[in-house]
């Protein structure tokens, strides 16, 4: 079966310009400028609080957009209801009406929209093949796994054929490995139907493994838009920096490596890239140890400083043992904590110092 069976229409970009949401004194959504590429899968991620559903809300109509526009395919929708978005939305809830089939579920918005039997059936029989839900279209929500449901939700969305889907941590309430599982299938599903995904989540894995461009937000700010590899390997911000990674990247005072060092600097460097070796430049006394089978993750002291390390599991390390690091110089970060910027152009100074230990 082609895309062009299920998906008669190409996704749409999304454009938002200056685009605030105010609720009294407080701004939720500080203007943001966002573009969103005609068929790319965008993640907006953040902690709770930041701002990623209310965005999406008012991408759907959902919730009014105080200040600035929204564009959808090049049409100003800022103030259009959410039927005449052309979208379509996957809750956090699912929202299946309980006293009917899937099958009824997945048509339900063909039926209200009137299309005829014949066009219902056939879209129908299509996307239950495409979802695996073939075997499932008489049953009830109540008798499928949450899995199913998702499916079910998928279902509805994608009969549609809307050309934007917006999705708002859809797979929250599902176990780790059905997260897994259906990471890959959406995934996979909006790649082979070619809309435009956007997608709410505060789980960095869901935004890293699915997304084309992830947009981070923090406190209702834009904190980078990137590709997930540009956000892992080149963070803007020491909240960046520190939001993407498990674990986060450490970030250390330069201070607490050299005292005359300036105090508005600190370096950061995950705790992935350190090696141990003997002559290593950076050392700290292991405060605690955590092993975790292939990695073990060690916790250290240095002055006034904490670090983290994650290295092989067949290592073994005993608390208050001085342990000495290597590090490549294009493993580190240099940030300003006034600006609270990257200092790129400082690098390669601190890296060499470091190397040749002038600064511990």
């Amino acid at each position: 079966m082609s895309s062009a069976d299920i998906h008669a229409r190409a996704g749409k970009a999304i454009r938002l310009e200056s685009v605030g949401k105010l609720y009294g004194e407080a701004r939720a959504v500080q203007r943001l400028d966002l573009e969103i590429p005609v068929g790319s899968f965008t993640v907006l991620l953040g902690p709770s609080g930041c701002g990623k559903s209310t965005t999406l809300r008012m991408i759907a109509g959902l919730e009014s957009c105080d200040e600035g526009r929204i564009l959808i395919g090049g049409e100003n929708v800022t103030t259009a209801a959410p039927s005449k978005r052309d979208i379509s939305m996957v809750f956090q809830s699912y929202a299946l009406f309980p006293h009917l089939s899937v099958a009824e579920n997945i048509v339900f918005g063909l039926k209200v929209r009137r299309e005829g039997r014949a066009v219902r059936d056939a879209k129908l029989a299509k996307v239950a093949e495409l979802l695996g839900l073939t075997a499932l279209l008489e049953r009830k929500p109540g008798q499928l796994s949450g899995g199913q449901q998702q499916r079910v939700a998928l279902g509805r969305a994608i009969i549609s054929e809307k050309p934007v889907c917006l999705m708002d941590e859809p797979l929250s309430n599902l176990d780790a490995k059905l997260r897994h599982e259906m990471r890959v299938e959406i995934r996979a599903l909006q790649q082979r139907l070619g809309f435009t995904m956007v997608y709410v989540t505060h789980d960095q894995v869901e935004a890293i493994t699915m997304a084309d461009q992830v947009v981070l937000l923090n406190g209702g700010k834009l904190e980078q838009v990137s590709d997930p590899r540009h956000l892992y390997d080149r963070p803007e911000t020491p909240f960046a920096a520190r939001f993407i990674g498990m674990p986060p990247m450490n970030l250390i005072p330069l201070s607490a490596l050299k005292s005359e060092a300036p105090r508005d600097l600190m370096i950061g460097v995950r705790p992935e890239a350190l090696t141990v070796s003997e002559a290593g430049p950076l050392r700290g006394n292991v405060l605690a140890v955590e092993f975790l089978g292939a990695d073990t993750l060690i916790d250290c002291a240095l002055g006034s400083a904490t670090f983290q390390a994650r290295l092989p599991g067949g290592k073994t390390f005993s608390v208050g043992e001085e342990v000495r690091f290597d590090l490549q110089v294009e493993d580190l970060h240099v940030f300003d904590q006034a600006t609270g910027l990257r200092r790129d152009e400082l690098i390669s100074e601190i890296g060499s110092q470091l190397r040749s230990q002038q600064l511990c």
